[in-house]
């Protein structure tokens, strides 16, 4: 139905099949709130491989989306074609390793939404300019190295952007900024998400909307993010969605938790 939002859960040949079972698990536990149609994305699999897995979804009603491309051009490029095929449609992408974690989850994201903004459950101010370490002394050049091809591409702390595990877009919107993108390496992953060209950045260069929306259903502006407890702050209760980095926040200890929010968002 072309008047519904669709929700576009990915599913690669690299993922662990537990994760496609905790997304169905949730997706059923967690009410979505509002009509939409369910896409699952199968990519760099066999078709005898994707008709197994399907046998592990028959209690859901989704459309099956087999992504024929043949390289490894990561989340985005799966994303790209999911909406040449969802031309003019509100998509709320989710990969492997998210899932729901509340009633509602999809009415409150859609209730913030227009034609021209961009919406996330989480966010972050960090750069990963603070990641780059001499890991033996040997390597001293190709560190200098790293960092030049990092400073080039990536902005300095703080950098908020968007966290591209889940997000809600119009594919309209999507297809223009990613038409021209190479997506060839994890590097250029990364810059899609947090790079000098990042979407959120793309976002902001046109003077549209980029927000946060949290389990209560509240909006937050950039300078806010940090406060909807969604993400690496407090004890990050807030979040709609769940992936493996909300998660390993979870795991830590409380001092580490602490290292980690200042990590994330400075002091």
């Amino acid at each position: 139905m072309k008047n519904v939002p669709v929700v576009c859960y990915l599913f690669t040949c690299f993922d662990d099949i537990n994760s496609l079972k905790n997304f169905k698990n949730n997706y059923l536990k967690f009410d979505a709130g509002l009509d939409h149609d369910l896409v699952i994305c199968f990519k760099l699999l066999e078709s005898k491989q994707v008709q197994n897995i399907v046998k592990e979804l028959t209690d859901i009603k989704f459309h099956n989306f087999e992504d024929s491309f043949n390289k490894n051009d990561f989340d985005f490029g799966s994303y790209k074609r999911v909406s040449e095929k969802y031309i003019d449609r509100d998509i709320f992408f989710l990969n492997s390793h998210s899932y729901p974690l509340c009633n509602n989850w999809l009415k409150l994201i859609m209730f913030h939404k227009d034609d021209n903004n961009l919406i996330g459950t989480s966010a972050s101010y960090e750069s990963i300019l603070e990641s780059i370490k001499i890991k033996k002394k040997y390597k001293f050049f190709s560190y200098l190295l790293n960092i030049f091809k990092f400073k080039k591409n990536f902005p300095s702390f703080p950098n908020p952007h968007i966290r591209t595990s889940s997000f809600l877009i119009k594919s309209n919107i999507f297809l223009d900024f990613i038409y021209n993108k190479k997506i060839n390496s994890k590097f250029d992953a990364w810059k899609i998400e947090s790079g000098n060209d990042s979407l959120t950045n793309f976002f902001k260069k046109k003077g549209l909307s980029v927000y946060i929306v949290n389990s209560e259903g509240k909006k937050f502006i950039e300078k806010d993010w940090m406060s909807s407890e969604t993400y690496c702050y407090s004890r990050q209760l807030k979040s709609i969605i769940s992936d493996k980095h909300t998660r390993k926040y979870h795991a830590l200890s409380k001092k580490n938790q602490i290292l980690t929010q200042l990590k994330i968002w400075g002091k």
